[in-house]
């Protein structure tokens, strides 16, 4: 019977030890949201009805207790925001980096069959037209096919020299289609070949200044690619001498994917730079951070 009473007690005080714990934590999680002029406000009320039931000792003591409290649970609430805030932003960002990748391998696997077909189709007229220059742009295309399959394997990354490598290949491709209606130059310091660049970028300008700038005219015209370092950020720029750049208008996939790309990659710390020069032609830049890697 004792041991039966004694059983009763212990659960009883474990009751009421679980009861004032879930009480203390209510009270600490509501002190971390109440605002300090509300808590300021309950304290003078609380202190005055104190005062009335003769409890004018204890009340500033729960007050001023409370106030510790509540700073103490503030920074621990502020701490969990932050924490919870930051997690979030890592997981979109990874999503977002995640999104891109898919989005760029879909417009690979878009991109090459069709370049891949044309250029095969050029070779084989030229077989029967022009064996010698059917070799060349044989080389020139094994050449672009080296320098894409590594980007391809490392989802998007690579460094600058083989960007540059995969460019000069694809203009040789393309003057072999154009003839005297394209020349073009690509200045690279050798410092920066092996800089860390996203893929595909600089070779979506070029075939966007073929495409848009050369192509529609009659005459065709140059392109230009230079790269230099320009107050710790690395400049890329695409110009040409061809039909010129709507500023107005819209983007573009090609160049709408850049600016997604460069925002997910370089946390807004890269941009794409356009300009319309007076004396015609276009002007595209990519402007990333030196130090930083895609």
């Amino acid at each position: 019977m004792k041991q039966r009473d004694d059983n009763k007690v212990l659960r009883l005080i474990m009751d009421i030890t679980d009861t004032v714990t879930v009480v203390w934590w209510k009270f600490f999680d509501w002190l971390a949201v109440v605002p300090w002029s509300s808590l300021l406000g309950i304290s003078l009320v609380a202190m005055i009805v104190g005062g009335a039931l003769g409890l004018g000792g204890l009340m500033p003591a729960l007050v001023f207790a409370s106030c510790i409290i509540k700073s103490l649970a503030g920074g621990k609430r502020s701490a969990e925001i932050a924490a919870t805030a930051a997690a979030t932003r890592a997981d979109v960002e990874a999503l977002e980096r995640r999104l891109l990748e898919a989005e760029m391998a879909a417009l690979q696997a878009q991109i090459e069959p069709h370049f891949l077909f044309n250029t095969l189709a050029l070779i084989g007229q030229l077989i029967e037209t022009n064996p010698a220059q059917a070799t060349i742009v044989h080389q020139h295309l094994i050449k672009y096919l080296r320098s894409a399959m590594p980007q391809m394997r490392d989802k998007g990354n690579g460094k600058l020299g083989q960007q540059m490598d995969m460019c000069r290949a694809y203009l040789n491709i393309m003057q072999a289609r154009m003839q005297e209606r394209l020349t073009y130059n690509i200045d690279l310091p050798s410092e920066l070949e092996f800089l860390p660049f996203p893929s595909m970028m600089i070779q979506t300008l070029v075939e966007n200044s073929i495409k848009h700038g050369l192509e529609p005219k009659t005459t065709g015209g140059h392109i230009s690619i230079t790269a230099k370092q320009v107050e710790g950020q690395l400049l890329v720029e695409v110009s040409d001498n061809g039909m010129g750049f709507d500023l107005h208008a819209d983007d573009g996939m090609g160049l709408t994917n850049i600016r997604e790309r460069l925002k997910v990659l370089y946390s807004g710390k890269a941009q794409l730079v356009i300009e319309a020069p007076q004396a015609g032609g276009a002007v595209v830049g990519i402007l990333v951070p030196v130090d930083s890697k895609p």
